[in-house]
């Protein structure tokens, strides 16, 4: 099992750039605060938990603690799609609190500064999913940056 563990979590200032892991789901990327990353690991035998909401898939046992997981995929209103040997789960530490997301697969760090971060979008209702922080422009394109406590717990 590929396992990938994060201990420097400091971004280089206050006003500085910040780092953020990026992972897609599809298409499309995202990026996640490392500051919140505390490791990566590759799927395993997860156990339903009943009643939970759809994009719960339900909590692993990460070498004795037990873990909620839930599908970013599904969380975001996507298609489901077959997990595979590149799928895999970024554990995050929010709120005190451990919580896997299933990543279709996970790409980078980058630094993205003040410079290249921009607002979230607004729709029609001028609104945008809670759970976006703000969009960055990289070289290669865009990514979608996410608050996981939002993303987690809203």
């Amino acid at each position: 099992m590929n396992v990938a563990h994060f201990s420097d979590t400091s971004s280089d200032s206050v006003n500085g750039p910040s780092k953020y892991l990026t992972f897609v789901l599809g298409d499309e990327s995202y990026g996640i605060e490392i500051t919140h990353v505390t490791e990566i690991v590759g799927m395993q035998k997860i156990t339903p938990i009943p009643d939970a909401p759809h994009y719960v898939r339900g909590v692993i046992n990460l070498r004795g603690k037990v873990i909620p997981v839930i599908d970013v995929r599904m969380r975001f209103g996507l298609s489901e799609r077959e997990y595979n040997s590149r799928t895999c789960i970024i554990v995050l530490a929010v709120r005190g609190q451990d919580v896997g997301m299933i990543v279709d697969r996970v790409q980078e760090v980058h630094d993205i500064g003040d410079g290249v971060m921009q607002a979230p979008p607004t729709f029609g209702d001028g609104g945008s999913p809670p759970y976006v922080k703000g969009v960055a422009k990289v070289e290669d394109g865009v990514r979608i940056l996410l608050d996981a406590d939002r993303l987690l717990f809203q």
